[in-house]
């Protein structure tokens, strides 16, 4: 997902939308990111096109391993506040439309996590959602899209730290075979950042427990061959 981003960047492929408003008032559930950026599955995950050959479900171990329990990119490093798996979708997200989809495509996990970085300026979230098959991860990927406005996953509170999402915030999704990694990222408070580079730099950070995924392909019967 890491040079996805970054060419959509160098590009300027953006979707906003979402929630701009800061200030005061109760937390709102149903927050999305300002800026969006989208990525679909490639060639290199296609043999994880499907959950029938990969029906082992995730764990928070394989997920958040003890070296990505901190993460960092640059100067910035950030440390996993607090994590979870459900079973139940529908529980960790909200949307009428989206939790439809996610049930139509056989969700059966999703994978959450809540970053801080170490000076307290920088919060994340990850997420892995488990689908039946590529076509539901790429469905997935248009849904969390704030322009369709079919919903997104919840954010995972980090205890000590304020409401996620309020403000501006930055979310990159990939679908990587039957699976979708997310990295939604945003200042502290949700103030705006000086250059999308400041999100950029965050998300390469906080998506990193996304590589359980290169570990899954190397598990398949037929890891070793080469087309």
């Amino acid at each position: 997902m890491a040079a996805a981003a970054v060419a959509a960047v160098a590009a300027g492929v953006f979707v906003m939308g979402g929630d701009e408003k800061g200030g005061g008032g109760a937390e709102r559930a149903d927050v999305l990111p300002t800026v969006y950026t989208p990525s679909m599955a490639d060639r290199d995950t296609a043999r994880l096109g499907r959950r029938s050959v990969d029906p082992r479900p995730l764990t928070e171990g394989e997920v958040f391993t003890p070296a990505l329990k901190t993460v960092s990119y640059r100067s910035l490093v950030l440390t996993l506040a607090d994590s979870d798996v459900s079973a139940d979708c529908k529980a960790v997200t909200w949307g009428e439309r989206f939790q439809a989809d996610l049930d139509q495509h056989g969700c059966n996990q999703i994978v959450r996590g809540s970053y801080v970085s170490r000076d307290k300026r920088h919060v994340g979230q990850f997420a892995a959602v488990n689908l039946a098959d590529q076509a539901g991860a790429e469905q997935v990927v248009r849904d969390l899209n704030p322009a369709a406005e079919a919903g997104f996953v919840r954010p995972l509170p980090a205890p000590g730290m304020g409401p996620f999402g309020r403000g501006f915030s930055a979310a990159y999704a990939q679908a990587y075979g039957h699976y979708v990694v997310v990295a939604w990222v945003q200042r502290a408070g949700g103030a705006q950042p000086a250059s999308l580079n400041e999100m950029i730099d965050v998300s390469l950070a906080v998506e990193k427990p996304g590589d359980f995924v290169w570990g899954r392909l190397q598990l398949l019967p037929d890891a070793g061959r080469t087309n």
